[in-house]
């Protein structure tokens, strides 16, 4: 590690967003809750409505003891109105929501990360088990980043 890049500071809250907090943010939210919820707030959220909980994603981190299930997406918005948007760190898993946490932070002190996530929801063709195979590619490269970032 450079001696001379700034240490991070430990992340006490995260918030994931994505565009419909039905497929990628919903994993990094889970996936975060399973290796850090004790010690660190973590939320999720979507720049848009109307998408369900993707039932494939769902699987995927069932494959790994992550039960997902009760999962509900919610908005941005949704959000602000329930409990305020106060977090450390903004992760942004799509562009869409980038441009978002970015008009947020306008007003807010959090620090926003991109990280490009692909949507396995475009592999429409295949198998059961080749589209699966998409989500478990991002669960798994989500899993990593949540990981190296947030541990302490």
């Amino acid at each position: 590690m450079d001696p001379a890049a700034p240490k991070k500071k430990r992340v006490q809250s995260v918030l994931f967003m994505c565009n419909f907090n039905a497929v990628r943010s919903l994993a990094a939210e889970a996936i975060a809750r399973h290796y850090f919820g004790k010690s660190i707030y973590v939320q999720s959220a979507g720049v848009r409505s109307g998408e369900p909980a993707d039932p494939f994603m769902i699987a995927a981190l069932d494959e790994i003891g992550i039960d997902a299930g009760r999962h509900r997406p919610r908005t941005l918005e949704q959000l602000e109105e329930w409990e305020g948007v106060n977090f450390d760190l903004i992760v942004t898993l799509a562009p869409e929501a980038h441009h978002a946490a970015l008009e947020l932070t306008r007003t807010l002190a959090a620090d926003v990360e991109y990280w490009p996530t692909p949507d396995p929801t475009v592999l429409q063709e295949g198998s059961r088990e080749q589209r699966l195979d998409g989500y478990r590619d991002v669960r798994d490269g989500l899993t990593y980043r949540i990981k190296s970032r947030l541990k302490s």
